[in-house]
């Protein structure tokens, strides 16, 4: 028969979420399986018997663990007594209890998936980090999901901007490479990427319509003035857009 228990309490974790009641729950099930209605009807009694207890000690009557296994105990007492004499519980056949674990079920490849593009992320930073390092990330291509690694790479200079990372995408973007020679990437852009990297990716641009062939070198100013003032730049980008090569 049941027994209340304290709900235990530890940092979350993504691989293994504390749900106290959805633990009682589970407990309630494991122990009903089998049972007839009698026996369900008895084991809810002690169920109760037990709530009046808990609720005499200040730190039990408010146990999440200890209502849900009480609860679920009261719909199982009535799910048996609707199914007709001699049925016995069966967890299987428990739409209730199947759709719980379901959802627990998807819960967790969710939490896997996080977990893999956390790892993805977190080695990709440390890619672009040597490549910085070694004074060659500017030959890099960029590629699908780097957006979250540029954030990745800002939480771990402590959140300060990294200009040579800002002016690889911004270059990126305006010249079309790698992820974003595809127009719905370089759009999926727009909502990931910080507005002074936009428009010095725009004010590029429009630069290179003007002076084909530029040399990076040579455009250096364009991050300057899009981290300056980045209205400015971007009002810039798109007067020379607007113009035309000359």
């Amino acid at each position: 028969m049941p027994t209340p228990r304290h709900a235990v309490h530890r940092p979350p974790s993504p691989r293994d979420p504390v749900d106290p009641a959805r633990i009682g729950r589970r407990v309630v099930r494991r122990r009903a399986t089998g049972m007839t209605a009698d026996a369900l009807a008895a084991a809810l009694d002690t169920a109760r018997f037990f709530a009046r207890q808990d609720s005499r000690h200040e730190d039990l009557a408010d146990d999440p663990r200890g209502r849900a296994e009480l609860a679920e105990w009261e719909r199982l007492e009535q799910l048996l007594a609707a199914a007709g004499p001699g049925a016995v519980y069966d967890p299987g056949t428990d739409d209730v209890a199947q759709a719980e674990l379901a959802a627990d079920a998807a819960a967790a490849a969710a939490r896997e998936a996080e977990l893999r593009e956390a790892a993805r992320v977190g080695a990709r930073a440390d890619e672009l980090q040597a490549l910085r390092e070694l004074g060659t990330l500017a030959q890099a291509e960029p590629r699908q999901g780097d957006e979250a690694v540029r954030d990745l790479l800002t939480r771990r200079a402590g959140h300060y901007v990294q200009a040579d990372v800002d002016a690889w995408f911004a270059h990126a973007l305006a010249s079309h490479r790698g992820h974003y020679a595809d127009p719905a990437a370089r759009e999926a852009a727009a909502d990931l990427l910080p507005h002074p990297v936009l428009t010095h990716a725009a004010l590029l641009a429009a630069l290179a319509r003007l002076q084909p062939g530029a040399d990076v070198d040579q455009l250096a100013f364009a991050g300057r003035l899009a981290n300056a003032d980045p209205q400015a730049a971007a009002d810039l980008a798109a007067f020379l857009t607007s113009r035309g090569p000359v």
